[in-house]
């Protein structure tokens, strides 16, 4: 079969081949393959896909939560993960980053400053106990000063972190830090001690936890949260290999064609931890057409499924009834051009042969059919008066007839 390859492949196969000969061989081998993995014309290649993708997810266990790796960080994983995906949710449960260094950083020391440079840091993380005075309407905090250090931080940092509380006064002396209530209300006072010890004081808003793991012989950095944005203005974060599970938030930093991306390796990686081979190709047709109009779109009824032209493949989906109104007011038609619409009507699908008419030269003489035998006449059997019943000749008994073994006379 002679089919030329797509300009691409052919590229690459001018670049990796290093003399004629096995430019030729590579060649070869590539159709082969190429031919291979070929769909026939007007195949049901979304039916295919669909159905690859979603039994597999029958099998998929229900844990919601697993350890990723050493990095010891619970993510969402397995169907629920599947649905968080496909249902293209904004806000996800685990919201997670991998962080790659750059080479400089490539030290267990300068990896665990970055990660409390994004790691965030509240004031509870920094307190020994703290210390509710109802009288005085005022809350001491020992700090640990030890950890204050670690992170660059000082007593007179903290105070002035402090200061966008209102209605607060706030007093440091040595390592504790007093906070008095100016409104001199009982009520409102543990509101005020709350508000205190979940003061941002360093690091990145939403990120709770950032572990530090080597993997392929270079430092990485899993968080528990995620901000791609501020974390890609940390110095010694490689801004070309970060990667965030949030699919929204990578289509708002990077593109688009990032988050499909993300869209195909999140998803594979979530067929994959439960076992499950599914081919590539259809995890990418899906990820095509949830990316194709420049927006993440879900699979659902408020998505791909919900806005197809065809009003009865709309209303075969779900919300039957609300469908078929919606299209009886707009005076909507159907031109029953697609695969569920024309099941509905009972006509042939527009699918592998059904999408084709056959059209030919037929000779002149080819048309004519042969006579036809006709067959001989036979006699109709006579019929009585009586009955209608066929009349039947007897024949007279035979002269060499034997009765009790001797000759009838």
């Amino acid at each position: 079969m002679s089919i030329d390859l797509p300009p691409k492949i052919i590229k690459e196969i001018d670049r990796e081949a290093k003399n004629e000969q096995e430019k030729k061989k590579l060649l070869e081998k590539a159709r082969e393959n190429f031919v291979k993995y070929l769909y026939n014309p007007h195949e049901t290649i979304g039916v295919i896909a669909a159905q690859s993708l979603s039994e597999p997810a029958t099998q998929m266990t229900m844990r919601t939560y697993h350890f990723a790796g050493t990095a010891g960080i619970q993510v969402t994983l397995g169907l629920p993960r599947l649905i968080e995906i496909f249902d293209a949710r904004k806000e996800i449960k685990t919201p997670t980053m991998t962080i790659y260094l750059l080479p400089e950083c490539q030290t267990m020391e300068k990896a665990k400053r970055v990660a409390e440079n994004v790691k965030q840091v509240k004031l509870r993380d920094l307190v020994i106990y703290d210390v509710t005075d109802l009288t005085n309407l005022e809350i001491t905090c020992k700090l640990d000063m030890r950890l204050v250090k670690g992170l660059e931080l000082d007593a007179e940092t903290v105070k002035k972190k402090m200061q966008t509380l209102k209605k607060v006064k706030i007093d440091v002396d040595g390592d504790e830090l007093k906070a008095r209530s100016t409104t001199f209300d009982i009520k409102n006072l543990y509101k005020l001690k709350y508000r205190l010890l979940e003061s941002h004081l360093k690091g990145i808003k939403g990120v709770t936890q950032a572990i530090v793991n080597k993997e392929n012989e270079e430092w990485v950095i899993h968080t528990l949260g995620s901000n791609l944005k501020k974390t890609l203005k940390i110095k010694g974060v490689d801004s070309e290999r970060i990667a965030s599970n949030n699919v929204f938030e990578v289509m708002d930093v990077f593109g688009i064609e990032a988050a499909r991306n993300a869209i195909i390796r999140q998803a594979r990686y979530t067929l994959d931890e439960q076992g499950l081979n599914v081919d590539i190709r259809y995890i990418m047709l899906l990820a095509d057409l949830m990316t194709h109009t420049g927006i993440i779109k879900p699979i659902g009824r408020y998505g791909i499924a919900g806005q197809k032209k065809s009003m009865l493949a709309r209303a075969a989906f779900e919300e039957t009834k609300k469908h078929m109104i919606s299209s009886a007011i707009k005076n909507e038609s159907d031109d029953l051009v697609g695969i569920v619409e024309n099941i509905m009507m009972n006509q042939v699908m527009p699918v592998g042969t059904g999408a084709f008419d056959l059209y030919g030269d037929i000779p002149a003489g080819a048309a004519k059919k042969p006579e036809a035998k006709k067959p001989g006449k036979k006699e109709a059997p006579k019929k009585s008066g009586k009955g209608g019943k066929a009349l039947v000749e007897k024949k007279p008994a035979s002269s060499k007839a034997v009765k009790g073994g001797k000759k009838k006379k």
